[in-house]
């Protein structure tokens, strides 16, 4: 139409970049990494000195040993003392190639490692009075096992009823006896008579006893083997009880076989001949 203008539009829109911005440039660019002053060369130099160290204290340790204790090391020694060097050298060859070595953190390891080591070294040296020591205490706890106090003897600690109660083994199995003066002989109930392997069903009770009950018929057998402590005895006169009993027992006819036995406050000790 006559008369109309004709507006005139200017673009704002810019031309592209051809030219990337460089990495190091602009307030949004990350830095480049400084590099690690601990190269590979240098981390490898370090383990390689830590494992040398740790292979002249194995090697002085040894020398320590024959130094203190000389002519006290045979061949057989020497020989298993440089095999476990070379063990050390084995197992401990990693640090050469370990990345990254924390002495702080390594440094606490060893000494664990050598504590735990001291500790065993220790609990071998006394295993013996260890052993005695766990008797006793297991004794104490538990009074029916008995503590050997010599070759020859040992101790029953009193149960909370003031009996004697003791652990033995009949053909090998485990069975509760009580010490009771006032028995004549080594009695089984038929529980623990079936469970060390005896036919209860097979046995004659025919021999009739006095007990506080009244009456009871017991049928008699021989004990293979019978243990109680340390003391160890072989083809035992016995008797099976007919009726149930709440604990096996052990007379005067076991008791005769000892050398003495002797009371004295809860403790009762019994000693017997080789």
């Amino acid at each position: 139409m006559a008369g109309r203008r004709r507006g005139v539009y200017v673009s704002m829109k810019q031309p592209a970049r051809t030219d990337p911005l460089p990495d190091h440039d602009g307030p949004w660019s990350v830095p480049p990494t400084p590099p690690n002053p601990a190269t590979p060369r240098h981390r490898n130099l370090r383990g390689l000195i830590l494992w040398l160290a740790l292979l002249g204290a194995g090697a002085a340790a040894y020398v320590a040993l024959r130094l203190l204790f000389p002519g006290q090391l045979s061949t057989m020694d020497q020989a298993d003392a440089l095999r476990l060097l070379g063990l050390l050298a084995l197992v401990s060859s990693g640090l050469v190639f370990a990345r990254r070595i924390r002495l702080g953190e390594a440094a606490r390891n060893a000494a664990i490692w050598v504590g735990l080591a001291a500790v065993l070294l220790v609990g071998y040296s006394f295993r013996a009075e260890l052993t005695q020591a766990y008797a006793r205490v297991r004794g104490e706890l538990i009074p029916a096992y008995a503590v050997r106090t010599t070759d020859r003897s040992m101790m029953i600690t009193a149960s909370d009823d003031g009996g004697f109660y003791v652990m033995g083994q009949v053909n090998g199995a485990a069975v509760k006896f009580a010490i009771d003066t006032g028995a004549n002989g080594v009695l089984l109930s038929p529980a623990d008579a079936a469970r060390v392997g005896i036919d209860v069903d097979s046995l004659k009770f025919a021999s009739p006893t006095e007990t506080a009950n009244g009456v009871g018929y017991l049928a008699p057998v021989t004990l293979p083997t019978l243990n109680v402590g340390d003391m160890k005895l072989a083809n035992v006169p016995a008797a099976v009880n007919k009726a149930p009993m709440s604990t096996s027992l052990l007379g005067m006819a076991f008791l005769r076989r000892l050398d003495s036995f002797e009371v004295r406050g809860d403790q009762l000790t019994l000693k017997w001949k080789g």
